[in-house]
């Protein structure tokens, strides 16, 4: 078929070379040649990328990694941002606070340290309490566009200093370099869209409708003090993504990092500070959950918190807010998923390799989205996992800060403790598909080699493997309901994957899938801000979806004016209706 399309074009070599009218010259031209000489031109109609959101707003700015010049300005930009190491300490209505510092070291190699950090304490967190709540009436009463003006600047920021972001996200997170670019680019990402949601939704009050002799307006403003609490798996992006919301709708915000992150969001909240946003309005506490988010969430003057990690943590702060006096706050909470991909035998095999690839194993499978169980058709399940197990032997696990590396490091030794642990027991008590060696130069950090495991049951997950370790499971074509039955049972609700080339089949299963976000025959992470507005349900969260349209008036309380208009003479468009 492609012979024949090739060789029946009219501009082909075998249409060409029987064409008397045309010079030897021309036919036997070097087409590379041709393409060199021609001047360019833009089809006025393909919008560029950085276009494709006006005029909403821009796309964020990316790197391309295939640019020898790009990478080499990229790898001095980096070892000039941390050639100093970094700090992070509270930073209490604008000011700096002291204390003792402990070191902060790199989850690739753990005998190197990247920086250091100074925690919270219980008197600081009180101070920023304080600060937050005299601050946030006058921060509400800002007009919505001097709110997204700053937020835009925020996002321009980011992107003037993504070399120093990918320098600490690679040397504190372990990121990737590819993981590190698209993390502040979904942080850029996010401050942009919710300004351009807040200056929709909070900038003039909603006319409603209602009988003539009445005016009816309903506004959006800050709930008061917002408390942040972010994970360390997405230091940046969901870190910004929670503060910039808050602040978009008229909130103070306390931002409370994960233990394991600090540096990166003294990091953000400095580029914060200077986009304009008030240091009393934006305050950061560093800390353990106990000293510090344990008191901001039992306080009475938080009116909401934002939250991302664990759902043994959202079930917590749940309670800890319950239980207090006083009005009652708000929780957002976006949660762990225990998700699946369904492939049936229709799927192509090529294709259902890297997407699992990418879903299971990209970010270490540090992502609330990634791929835990790989649900395959019997039918075609050894082909599918000879050519998975292939694919995965070929994958470099080592330094994050290499372009070549493809995983990095689990995040800390708890974490890759815990993962051993499992994988140990179900190696014991179901089957090893494959496990990916480590390589020697591994040795000195938190490095997981990638696993797949055969299990008979989805219920024999219990709770959440949060790293690359796959869990293989077959299913008979005629047990579908069941394994989707089984799915839903579990509580979770975050992603689904479908990898199937027969519509109907994908839609029986999205329609049946109790998840928040279902990604068909593509990989199931990296949801982009305003196409794929993500969060889940159940086991996984409270919704609503961040990076969404319903997302920005959770942060704030609805205020509505009625106004008699009688009482200054009526409505005066009734004298005017016969006009044109």
């Amino acid at each position: 078929m492609r012979r024949l399309l090739e060789n029946g074009a009219n501009t082909s070599f075998v249409n060409r070379i029987v064409d008397d009218n045309l010079p030897m010259e021309a036919i036997v031209a070097d087409p590379a040649d041709v393409v060199r000489a021609a001047e360019p031109k833009a089809h006025p109609r393909i919008v560029l990328p950085r276009d494709i959101f006006e005029p909403e707003r821009a796309n964020a700015r990316g790197l391309d990694l295939s640019d020898e010049a790009t990478l080499d300005r990229l790898a001095a930009d980096m070892a000039a941002a941390g050639a100093g190491g970094w700090e992070a300490a509270p930073l209490i209505a604008g000011r700096k606070a002291e204390g003792r510092s402990s070191a902060v070291f790199d989850p690739a190699d753990g005998r190197r340290q990247v920086g250091s950090v100074i925690e919270a304490t219980a008197a600081q967190v009180d101070a920023a309490l304080e600060a937050a709540t005299r601050a946030a009436p006058g921060w509400s009463a800002r007009p919505a566009e001097e709110r997204a003006a700053c937020l835009d600047r925020i996002a321009g920021l980011l992107e003037a200093n993504m070399a120093r972001a990918l320098a600490i996200a690679t040397r504190e997170a372990g990121k990737t370099l590819p993981d590190g670019i698209a993390e502040v680019r979904e942080a850029a990402d996010f401050c942009r869209y919710y300004a351009h949601r807040a200056r929709q939704e909070f900038a003039a009050p909603l006319e409603l409708p209602g009988p003539t002799g009445e005016r009816n307006r309903m506004s959006l403003v800050g709930r008061g003090v917002f408390v942040c609490i972010s994970p360390w798996n997405f230091p940046l992006a969901i870190f910004t993504g929670q503060i910039a919301a808050a602040l978009a709708a008229g909130n103070a915000v306390i931002a409370k990092p994960a233990e394991q992150t600090p540096l990166m969001a003294a990091f953000a909240v400095g580029l914060m500070h200077e986009a304009g946003i008030p240091g009393e309005v934006l305050q950061l506490l560093p800390g353990d959950g106990a000293t510090v988010g344990g008191r901001l969430v039992a306080d009475p003057r938080v009116a909401g918190v934002c939250f991302t990690c664990s759902t043994e943590t959202a079930r917590a702060i749940n309670r800890s807010l319950a239980a207090r006096e006083g009005p009652i706050p708000v929780l957002i909470a976006e949660t762990g998923g225990q998700n699946a991909m369904i492939v049936d035998s229709t799927a192509l095999a090529e294709q259902v390799t890297v997407d699992v690839i990418r879903s299971a194993v990209n970010s270490a499978g540090q992502r609330c989205s990634a791929l835990r169980v790989l649900c395959l058709q019997e039918d075609v399940a050894p082909r599918m996992i000879a050519m998975l197990t292939g694919a995965m032997a070929e994958l470099r696990i080592g330094d994050p800060g290499l372009l070549a590396t493809d995983v990095g490091p689990a995040i800390d030794r708890e974490a890759l403790d815990g993962l051993e642990a499992h994988v140990e027991r179900f190696s014991r008590e179901h089957k090893l598909l494959y496990r990916a060696p480590l390589p020697p130069e591994t040795a000195g950090g938190t490095f997981m080699a990638p696993a797949v495991i055969e299990i008979d049951r989805f219920d024999r997950l219990e709770r959440e493997v949060f790293g690359p370790v796959l869990h293989v499971l077959h299913y008979r074509a005629d047990r579908l309901d069941a394994l989707l039955a089984a799915i839903n049972a579990g509580g979770y609700g975050l992603t689904l994957g479908i990898h199937t080339r027969i519509d109907a089949n994908a839609r029986y299963i999205a329609e049946r899938a109790r998840v928040g976000n279902v990604y068909v025959n593509r990989n199931m992470i990296g949801a982009v801000v305003g196409s794929q507005p993500f969060g889940g349900q159940g086991l996984s969260g409270t919704g609503p979806k961040a990076g969404g349209p319903h997302y920005l008036p959770r942060f704030a309380n609805e205020r509505v004016v009625s106004t008699d208009t009688t009482a200054a003479g009526g409505n005066a468009a009734l004298m005017t209706l016969g006009d044109s």
